[in-house]
């Protein structure tokens, strides 16, 4: 996807008790990665603030990465996230890992697919996600939209 249709970017350093042996990020820490991305992404969007007092939880049902080149050590790192599809218990949020480079070219390191289902914590099976969770992140992913027109 391109890197225009996201609203949400965060930058981040690769720290080095992130690699492993091959001198590259370990690959079960692309997940940390989307995990970082996913709540800066739900910060900002101010997802929990919409309706402080309705309980909002989720489980990773299903989490797809889709390796396109090595991370390294120190360096810079860029995740975007954003929305692309709400259902009536789950959503699915795409996020994507960039290098970072001083002349502006694209990078892509890796995509993540989250599908988060929202739950009853009692008894852990789905529940409808509130109408207004979607709005929210059609609202914040439309600010990429507006960017580029």
């Amino acid at each position: 996807m391109p890197r225009s249709d996201f609203a949400f970017h965060h930058r981040f350093r690769v720290r080095y008790s992130e690699t492993d042996l091959q001198g590259v990020v370990f690959n079960a820490r692309y997940l940390d990665y989307a995990d970082i991305a996913i709540t800066e992404y739900w910060r900002v969007a101010d997802l929990r603030g919409q309706q402080p007092d309705e309980p909002l939880e989720f489980h990773v049902r299903k989490a797809t990465v889709l390796f396109e080149a090595p991370v390294r050590p120190d360096e810079m790192i860029e995740v975007m996230a954003r929305t692309i599809k709400v259902g009536n218990t789950s959503m699915t949020q795409l996020v994507e890992i960039h290098g970072v480079h001083d002349d502006g070219r694209d990078d892509l390191r890796a995509q993540v697919e989250l599908i988060s289902v929202h739950v009853d914590l009692e008894t852990h099976r789905p529940v409808p996600l509130p109408e207004w969770t979607g709005k929210v992140f059609r609202d914040f992913d439309a600010r990429a939209e507006e960017e580029t027109v």
